[in-house]
């Protein structure tokens, strides 16, 4: 069998501990055409990203492979898109990741199985999140270790060889934002404990890894269902202490959630990269609570300005929602001066679109489609402008870069203000020949190309 993982870091990780389940229980994985069976790790969360995952289900079947479907768009759509897709041989939920074995054996004996009949998976722990931990074993929780493999390490195996690796830090989320449809299928809260999230993080530098990127819907809220709100700020040096890892990243923080003290352990521990990926959706106060958030230009703004007292060359990114409901153009301004007073190295621009079962869907002041349009081009342009300034400000900066690929066109790696996949890159000119990927190296940025940099490697600095 293969497996094909669409979407985001934490789909990552769960491909990653279902492709650990099936080598335990027998299976073979293969990365060639001819697998008997194909897992497609769907995501659920953007008409774009569903719109890839069935086009990829579709891709497989027509192909003459079995095809299943597990991830969130099967979580959310269940029996629905087994009714759209009939060339799909399997919808499976969260809830047979732990049998996942015995579906594939059922697919390949032909023997039907009923797809997954979606709920919403907030009422399952239907308990306040200090009682959770015990609950979880009752309930399928994506990102914990699951029945006899629950040592980690064993409960995952690495897809590829990569000098960085995602760790799940928790899987679901509390919060009721009224565009999100994301816990309806996620589910509540749940922290991993910290001792699995070490053993893990052990485990993945044993494997040669040396970044480690903690995942979740929101980081923020690690340890509540812990009883411990500063969970993260005990669990972050203790990781960073682990041989072999050289740099702990945490992505997906709530700004409204980002404690003073959680910033500057973020900001201030060697070893934790002083990175920001800051979930502000807006800035305009009327359309973060129309959003049930908050915060405003200047709370944001004297967020960042104190995380940069700590470290001034920090990295920090966001994503932003033009045209929700009621969005005027004073609201837009109001964004576009944030923007601008923000520095960000990254700016992510997504019109608003209605997602089912969000609060949103029934809200009064829709904005034509056109006018989304013209506000995404037109804030998506500005965005552009501030991270090509913010790139060319770190002309003549040291940066540390961690090698991540070396071929024809050169070497290229990342330096610490940027995150795998979504921040651009480093590539490195001078004395490259003996790097190999892994190496942590030394180097003076010379050029800017958007977010890519291009950095002159300073002799012998190779670690």
């Amino acid at each position: 069998m293969s497996l094909v993982t669409l979407g985001c870091a934490r789909n990552e990780v769960d491909s990653e501990e279902l492709a650990g389940t099936l080598a335990a229980r027998g299976w073979e994985l293969s990365e060639s055409e001819d697998a008997d069976v194909v897992v497609v790790n769907t995501c659920g969360f953007i008409d774009s990203a569903k719109k890839d995952s069935i086009d990829t289900l579709l891709a497989v079947a027509d192909s003459g492979r079995k095809v299943v479907a597990v991830g969130c768009l099967a979580e959310r759509y269940g029996d629905q898109l087994a009714g759209a897709l009939p060339e799909t041989n399997a919808i499976l939920g969260f809830d047979s990741y732990a049998s996942i074995d015995e579906r594939l054996d059922d697919v390949l004996a032909g023997r039907e199985i009923a797809p997954h009949h979606p709920s919403d998976r907030r009422t399952l722990l239907p308990i306040s999140p200090a009682q959770r931990p015990k609950a979880v074993s009752e309930v399928a929780v994506p990102g914990h270790a699951w029945g006899p493999t629950a040592s980690p390490g064993l409960a995952r195996r690495r897809l590829d060889d990569a000098p960085v690796a995602y760790l799940k830090l928790a899987s679901g989320c509390d919060r009721r934002c009224t565009f999100c449809a994301i816990p309806s299928f996620r589910g509540a809260f749940v922290s991993r404990t910290p001792a699995e999230v070490e053993s893990e993080a052990a485990w993945l530098s044993e494997q040669g890894v040396r970044e480690l990127v903690l995942v979740s819907e929101n980081s923020t809220s690690y340890g509540k269902d812990l009883g411990d709100l500063r969970a993260l700020e005990a669990l972050l040096p203790r990781l960073a202490a682990i041989e072999g890892i050289e740099r702990i990243r945490v992505s997906y923080l709530q700004p409204a959630e980002l404690r003073p003290s959680l910033l500057e352990v973020i900001a201030g521990t060697p070893g934790v990269v002083p990175y920001f990926d800051l979930s502000f959706q807006h800035a305009s106060p009327t359309v973060l609570r129309r959003m049930k958030r908050f915060g405003s230009t200047e709370t944001f703004v004297e967020l960042l300005d104190r995380a940069r007292a700590i470290a001034p060359e920090l990295g920090a990114r966001s994503n932003v929602i033009v045209g929700f409901p009621g969005e005027t153009e004073d609201d837009v301004a109001e964004l576009e001066r944030f923007l601008t007073e923000a520095r960000l190295d990254v700016v992510g621009v997504f019109g608003y679109s209605d997602e089912e079962g969000t609060e949103a869907e029934t809200f009064e002041g829709k904005l034509d489609p056109d006018e989304i349009a013209a506000r995404v081009e037109r804030v998506s342009q500005l965005a552009d402008e501030l991270v090509n300034q913010r790139a060319e400000d770190r002309i003549s900066s040291l940066v540390e870069v961690l090698v991540e690929a070396i071929d024809a066109d050169g070497v290229t790696g990342r330096a610490a203000h940027q995150a795998p996949e979504t921040d651009g890159s480093v590539t490195l000119v001078g004395e490259i020949a003996g790097l190999r990927r892994g190496h942590l190296v030394s180097a003076v940025v010379i050029d800017s190309d958007g977010a890519d940099l291009v950095a002159h490697v300073r002799p012998e600095s190779a670690r």
